[in-house]
């Protein structure tokens, strides 16, 4: 036991590596003599921010992983063919399992390490700093952006189109801000359990309910197991990215262990969660896809009727909210620990932090508002947040962690040739994701404005 503990407290040490680059770059944030007063209350919010066991950590990875990536399958599924979709969705669940892993591994060696940025720095400096924090701040403020979208769809067919659409997603925004004001993490854990009731409850109703349409109306599904003879790249290029976006949960991984009492327990939280996820998504996307075919909607909430539609877009309320809301409060630690650095502001219990703080939220939640009235239709925005963001987070950055901050010896020795060939695999996805999927996303928003299938920007249409 003092072997292991010894262990531990050496894992926690600062790793001179990031120590050195961040004496050697530009402090951020104000360098002074702290007061005893500043001093205890850097104690206490360094304890309240450490207080993530893996069960925890479990539940959290769940309320920011499965949301809305689920609702997109089944339209995916339908593009892809049943065959392709499936074998998709559990091969590309397998390997975010395993980039996961790279992400903990990294996490274990360099402690110091607090968001996805920080590794970005030990890859390629400052450089590498800057590029990948804005990249981390796009993609979660793109997340709380297509969460504020999902939230007017879902009012909008509570109330049978009651009122602007503009409105619906100005009241999504509120509650994503509401529901993102809690700085821990620890804190967010005692709602997942709501969240992952509420769209398990929300996708169980769709698949009964669709599964009960297709019996009543005694006509055979026009599902395939093979992709539609129409379907070209930029149709087929959008699904994929669609399940890229499911397997998102890497992006954050950082962020969430840094509150962890026991950072090497994250193993069996990406495990459980891996899992869960490629049961739910393949189940989700076939099934639905099964029952309605070629004509499933997306969200695939949409699919189940005018009256049980309803339902489940009332049961997915807390999901939409709560899962979007997490990704709104991890860019705001990001931002608000990077400026206040060296100040006892960070922890935010003090007046001075909480303003800022909230201040912080609330310019986070209005940009992702702008950007759910600039890009109003579900699939475009998952696609184009996935090709330019998730595919580096999930796929091609944890391959370069990998050679770069984790392999030992030549990446051609026997002991290393299984994962040189399994994480050039996962860079290779990464890169292709991102040059194909952007390039589809870009020419399918431009079509379907073109063609009138959605409504304008900052329009009180329905969005699609």
């Amino acid at each position: 036991m003092a072997d292991v503990k010894k262990k531990d407290s050496q894992a926690m040490e600062p790793s001179p590596m990031l120590s050195d680059q961040y004496s050697n770059e530009e402090t951020v944030g104000q360098v002074r003599e702290l007061t005893d007063v500043e001093k205890a209350r850097m104690q206490d919010g360094a304890a309240h921010f450490n207080r993530l066991g893996w069960k925890r950590l479990t539940v959290v990875l769940i309320v920011e992983a499965i949301a809305l990536g689920s609702l997109g399958m089944p339209a995916a599924f339908a593009t892809l063919g049943m065959i392709a979709g499936t074998i998709l969705c559990v091969l590309l669940g397998l390997l975010a399992i395993y980039s996961s892993y790279v992400v903990g591994q990294v996490k274990l060696k360099y402690p110091e390490v607090q968001h996805y940025a920080d590794a970005g720095r030990l890859m390629m400096g400052r450089f590498g700093y800057e590029l990948i924090g804005a990249m981390f701040v796009l993609q979660l403020t793109f997340l709380v952006g297509s969460h504020t979208l999902t939230g007017s769809i879902a009012f909008l067919n509570l109330t049978n189109n009651g009122a602007c659409s503009i409105i619906f997603g100005v009241v999504s925004a509120i509650i994503l801000f509401l529901l993102a004001l809690p700085p821990s993490f620890a804190e967010v854990a005692i709602l997942g359990y709501i969240d992952f009731a509420s769209i398990i409850l929300a996708i169980g109703i769709t698949i009964i309910a669709t599964g009960i349409q297709r019996t009543d109306s005694g006509m055979s599904s026009d599902w395939s197991a093979w992709p539609a003879p129409t379907t070209g790249f930029v149709e087929a290029f959008i699904a994929v990215t669609n399940i890229v976006f499911a397997y998102s949960f890497a992006i954050c991984q950082f962020s969430f262990m840094d509150e962890m009492h026991t950072p090497k327990d994250f193993v069996k939280s990406i495990w459980v969660l891996g899992i869960i996820e490629i049961i739910i998504y393949t189940l989700t996307g076939a099934l639905i896809y099964y029952f309605v075919g070629l004509e499933v909607k997306s969200p695939a909430l949409l699919s189940a009727g005018p009256l049980l539609s309803k339902i489940a877009f009332g049961i997915a309320l807390p999901v939409i909210f709560i899962s979007g809301s997490i990704n709104g409060t991890v860019v705001g630690r990001y931002i608000h620990g990077r400026a206040y650095r060296d100040s006892v502001t960070r922890f935010i219990n003090t007046p001075k932090g909480w303003i800022s703080w909230i201040l912080l939220i609330a310019a986070i939640t209005v940009i992702a508002w702008v950007i759910a009235e600039a890009i109003p239709f579900f699939e475009d925005l998952l696609a184009i947040s996935s090709s330019l963001f998730i595919s580096g987070f999930t796929f091609y950055f944890p391959a370069m962690m990998w050679f770069l901050l984790i392999r030992q010896g030549s990446p051609f020795s026997k002991e290393n040739l299984f994962y040189t060939a399994l994480n050039g695999l996962c860079f290779i996805i990464g890169i292709v994701v991102l040059v194909g999927g952007t390039y589809s996303s870009i020419k399918d928003i431009i079509h379907r404005y073109d063609v009138g299938e959605v409504r304008g920007a900052f329009s009180c249409g329905v969005p699609s």
